[in-house]
């Protein structure tokens, strides 16, 4: 690594001890590059590094203007201020550190999943996060004072952040699928963050409980590899580490024109819900009436009748169609319908597969039965549809990126 001197001196020179491990560590390297690209000429200094990294042995010679990091521990917190640098902070799990701060909402955040759940119908609630970690515990509080707020339960299980030194992962999961047995059902649970949402959602397979129609998970972060990954796809709160990382450069320019640093930590809005198969629900505490629409979800693009629905929710006909319309104001064959629709537009949005196929992909009887449905809800023809789409990019909304 050079020595920080710039060619001229007339660029800043800007280490960037940030992880690339994690999804919102690589977040927070976009959002600085975006400002670096905006506002500034600087030069970054940055390698590969994960979370639990300590400081790099270059720093103690490097001479440099000035560091952003995510301080993971009183050891680099001490390597950083004798730099004498200039410092931003993107993490704040070292409270006492003294470095400006820029971060995340946690209470935003964990307001915003309680309140995706909430729209749901749940009355039940369970959070899953990491002992020990401020913002963990952050984001749970504010979560059940949302949820209690409302006048509903909500139950807490919390792990250590070194899982393994628990005994066999086989030994972790067991304790959390008993912890799901035990939450009342239809339950809605928020997780800390979507590497922990993973654990969850195995459990839930362990303890027989069916995701997303008994209980429904979300996570943060957004990490779209994992989250899409998971088995369902997990519904994820977008952080909005990108603008961590924008604004904590902004800050740190600040900082090398001698401005004092802001006496709060600066905290980011999270940017909306990202909802996919996880959370895709409605709290049904109608157990038969919950088999049907699972039945639909999964099998609703292969041709299913009404009469086989019934079948797998263990109901006559004339019995399924009184509480489906009492429940959820629509009938089966409506429902069915519009499952086959929404994949019909994931098809259209996310392939190039030609219009026939995609109306026999997703159980239509032929293309012209798609376009006059699609035609009807939407009010555009499949190929209007497809051509709205082109050069947008995806939304971040309360439905955004449904995934079956």
């Amino acid at each position: 690594m050079n020595s920080g001197k710039s060619i001229g001196g007339s660029r800043p020179h800007v280490a960037l001890l940030v992880e690339t491990s994690l999804a919102s560590g690589r977040d927070i390297l976009r959002g600085i590059a975006r400002y670096v690209r905006e506002h500034g000429n600087w030069a970054l200094y940055h390698e590969a590094r994960s979370l639990e990294e300590s400081v790099p042995p270059w720093l103690v010679r490097w001479r440099g203007q000035g560091v952003i990091a995510r301080i993971q521990n009183q050891k680099m917190a001490r390597a950083l201020r004798k730099t004498g640098l200039p410092t931003v902070d993107v993490l704040g799990v070292v409270e006492e550190a003294g470095f400006p701060l820029v971060h995340v909402d946690d209470a935003q955040i964990a307001e915003m999943a309680a309140q995706h759940l909430l729209e749901r119908g749940f009355h039940h609630f369970g959070y899953f996060g990491i002992a020990g970690e401020n913002w963990s515990q952050r984001r749970r509080d504010a979560f059940a004072k949302a949820v209690r707020d409302s006048g509903n339960w909500v139950g807490v299980y919390e792990l250590g952040r070194r899982i393994s030194r628990r005994g066999s992962w086989e030994k972790v999961e067991d304790e959390l699928a008993r912890w799901v047995s035990r939450l009342p059902k239809p339950a809605g649970i928020m997780v800390c963050s979507d590497q922990r949402g993973v654990l969850v959602l195995e459990a839930c397979r362990r303890a027989g409980v069916a995701v997303p129609d008994e209980v429904a998970v979300i996570g943060v972060d957004n990490d779209e590899p994992l989250c899409e990954v998971s088995n369902p796809p997990l519904s994820s709160i977008a952080a909005n580490h990108e603008l961590v990382g924008y604004q904590a450069a902004a800050l740190l320019e600040r900082l090398m024109h001698g401005e004092a640093p802001p006496s709060e930590p600066v905290l980011i809005r999270p940017a909306g819900v990202v909802q996919r198969l996880s959370s895709e629900t409605l709290a049904i505490e109608d157990r038969h009436l919950a088999a049907a629409l699972r039945f639909i979800r999964e099998n609703a693009c292969s041709g299913i009748s009404v009469d086989q629905v019934a079948r797998a929710a263990g109901l006559s006909r004339s019995v399924l169609q009184r509480r489906f319309h009492a429940m959820l104001r629509r009938t089966v064959h409506q429902e069915i319908i519009q499952a086959r629709l929404k994949r019909a537009c994931e098809l259209l949005a996310n392939t190039d597969l030609p219009l026939i196929e995609v109306a026999e992909r997703a159980g239509f009887k032929h293309q012209e039965y798609l376009s006059a449905v699609l035609k009807k809800r939407l009010g555009q023809t499949p190929a209007q549809y497809r051509k709205s789409l082109l050069g947008k990019q995806p939304s971040i909304g309360l439905a955004a990126r449904n995934a079956n």
